[in-house]
């Protein structure tokens, strides 16, 4: 088919923005009423609590949660006024930015996690049959490659920072 996407297509293409669309809903509102978080807030401090020492270049963030760098600039202030983590410049580079989860963002993180887990277990997981999870992970993860290798503006790694000396 020329110029548009086939019937076949178009279903998957459909089905796959309305589960992602779904499941996102159901996983916020579990985050907002339990943690009074957005889903981009929880996966800071999700993210922040799983690296080592705590703590990310904000770049990293942003590229890891596929977020504009401003917008996770915003969130990271709102998650800083509640104290759930911290930022601070890097001493390796004064135009980075380290941002790092608080005691009380991952105490928070632990508070809200068996809940998310339990939507995401019962929304996407629960109905799959035996050899699906395989298939539908080594499906979307070829795709994540791909479109990693040639990511929006928000997802590109930064090129390391190097200074002639």
């Amino acid at each position: 088919m020329t110029g548009g996407l086939s019937a076949e297509e178009l279903g998957a293409y459909f089905a796959l923005m309305e589960v992602g669309s779904l499941l996102q809903y159901a996983v916020d509102a579990h985050l907002r009423a339990e943690g009074d978080l957005s889903y981009v807030q929880f996966q800071i401090l999700a993210r922040l609590a799983d690296a080592p020492e705590g703590r990310l270049r904000m770049t990293d963030l942003a590229d890891g949660v596929v977020y504009s760098r401003s917008g996770l600039t915003y969130q990271a202030g709102l998650l800083e006024k509640r104290e759930l983590i911290t930022r601070s410049s890097s001493p390796d580079d004064e135009r980075s930015v380290i941002v790092s989860v608080t005691d009380g963002g991952r105490a928070l993180v632990a508070r809200v996690l068996p809940g998310h887990v339990d939507d995401v277990r019962r929304l996407l997981f629960d109905p799959m049959a035996d050899g699906d999870l395989a298939a539908i992970s080594e499906v979307l993860g070829r795709i994540r490659r791909h479109m990693r290798s040639t990511p929006p503006r928000s997802a590109k790694p930064r090129a390391k920072n190097r200074r002639k000396g």
